[in-house]
């Protein structure tokens, strides 16, 4: 789950999401979904690769630096 939200706030940047516009991105289930979801960025905010203003989701900087290393993934 993690995998996915941070390849869709990448691909997505500069666009900021929601919790909900995320669980509808990678889960057909969506209210089942949001709770992996928030429990996916609250992990990835921990590692310091999202950040996340209780409201919307975006790639932190070093995520951004790192997708940039790698050639980019849109």
């Amino acid at each position: 789950m993690e995998r996915s939200i941070l390849t869709q706030v990448l691909v997505l940047h500069p666009a900021q999401l929601t919790i909900l516009e995320l669980a509808l991105r990678v889960e057909s289930d969506w209210e089942a979904g949001q709770d992996a979801v928030e429990r996916a960025v609250r992990e990835l905010s921990r590692d310091g690769l999202v950040t996340c203003d209780c409201r919307r989701i975006a790639p932190s900087r070093a995520a951004l630096r790192f997708e940039e290393l790698l050639g980019g993934m849109s």
